[in-house]
């Protein structure tokens, strides 16, 4: 038997795989997210200058389980709700930015492994459940078919937390027989050999992320380990699983609310660590002229923290009302209602971007208010500000696009945006 036949076949754990703590709580995740922000903190420095979490924070990410936030049950994982992981990534993000994004994206996309087929997750799953599969889709590569599945070719950049991956997630478009010609395309899992890592990452915030490109050259993957994404005319395709294994709603939503709930969580959450050092500086420094007061004592500093308090708890709690009510609508969509449309579906993605603006508003009057320090190298504050105007540039955080696309389904038009 061909080494490629042999793949096909996955073996078959005994399931469901049982999580390392049974009956953890959301709230004692919430609780271990906080415990965690002073070690965070305390290593933002290194973390960005390194250009990666470290081996120490990732493994501590691990054992406190949060990679296994929103993984099924039947896989080994805790199955929480949607608004339980933005809660959890907030707190993270607050910590470390650059940690927040590695752990959020790395965590949120078991929701997109929920989707692929059941041999598939039986296969990766293995008999402990320890899957951590960043993502990425541009450009697409190349997937030849052969049989039993595809080999597949690529280089992708931005490539955030594969070098603390199990597996990685790739787009690749499927070759027409006997051409170079481009068809669907298929999005596959590929475990940690089947790529290697080129460091090209060179940014003046998120530094710390690993975002480096891959390259696969002529893996063999299984079709049991891939995903129809894309038609061939550039139809996507529903990533809901239509499988009673994994009962859980959240799996049962659309996509784009959800890899949103991923990004922003990571923002608001630094919105509120920045506000932090905002405070700590406000407490701590004195004016120099002519009022030699402590800058909480004056009416100026005092409204500017008032009003980005005010920003980013609005942030947030309009976040998390929006992944409460995915949970709702999702609930619905699982019993066969049409509880979400283009339009609801849009509509939840804008506020989802408009708590970026809310949490960029902030941050840009901390960081303008601070005073030059603030602009140092070795400014936390200042690596927050660097951070967040690197995260809200993200292709999937542009709400311009988003409105128009919004208003046209509204008036019953054709989107012309992404």
């Amino acid at each position: 038997m061909s080494s490629d036949a042999a793949a096909m076949t996955p073996s078959v754990p005994p399931l469901p795989i049982q999580p390392p703590e049974a009956g953890v709580t959301a709230d004692e995740m919430i609780a271990r997210a906080t415990a965690l922000r002073p070690l965070l903190r305390e290593n933002q420095a290194a973390t960005e200058s390194r250009g990666n979490i470290s081996k120490d924070v990732n493994e501590r990410l691990i054992a406190a389980g949060f990679y296994r936030v929103v993984q099924p049950r039947v896989f080994g994982g805790y199955e929480l709700s949607l608004p339980d992981y933005v809660r959890i990534m907030m707190e993270v993000a607050r910590g470390c930015p650059e940690t927040g994004w590695v752990l959020a994206l790395t965590a949120g996309h078991q929701y997109q492994l929920a989707s692929f087929p059941f041999p598939g997750l039986i296969e990766i799953y293995g008999s402990a459940g320890d899957v951590r599969a960043p993502e990425v889709t541009a450009p697409p590569g190349t997937a030849a078919p052969a049989p039993g599945g595809f080999r597949i070719s690529g280089s992708w950049d931005y490539a955030s937390g594969s070098a603390h991956a199990t597996h990685i997630l790739v787009v690749a478009h499927v070759l027409r027989p006997g051409t170079t010609e481009r068809g669907e395309a298929r999005m596959a899992i590929l475990t940690r050999k089947d790529f290697s890592i080129v460091e090209n990452w060179q940014v003046f915030g998120m530094q710390g992320t690993g975002s480096n490109r891959i390259v696969v050259s002529d893996v063999f993957v299984p079709e049991h380990r891939t995903k129809l994404l894309y038609t061939a005319d550039g139809r996507r395709l529903s990533l809901r699983p239509e499988r009673s294994e994994l009962g859980n709603p959240i799996y049962h939503g659309p996509f784009r609310p959800f890899v949103l709930a991923e990004s922003t969580s990571v923002i608001v959450g630094a919105a509120r660590g920045a506000l932090d050092c905002y405070e700590e500086g406000l407490r701590n420094r004195k004016l120099m002229f002519p009022v030699q007061a402590y800058r909480y004592e004056l009416a100026e500093f005092q409204y500017n923290f008032g009003r980005c308090q005010a920003l980013v708890d609005s942030a947030a709690s309009a976040l998390i009302r929006v992944a409460e009510e995915y949970m709702e609508r999702s609930t619905l969509a699982q019993k066969g209602s049409r509880a979400f449309d283009e339009e609801s579906e849009r509509r939840l993605v804008l506020i989802e971007q408009q708590c970026i603006h809310l949490a960029w508003e902030a941050v840009d009057i901390m960081f303008r208010t601070a005073g030059t320090s603030s602009a140092r190298r070795d400014s936390m504050l200042g690596r927050y500000f660097r951070n967040i105007a690197v995260m809200r540039g993200h292709l999937a955080h542009q709400s311009d696009s988003s409105a128009i696309d919004f208003g046209r389904r509204h008036f019953g038009l054709p989107a012309v945006g992404p």
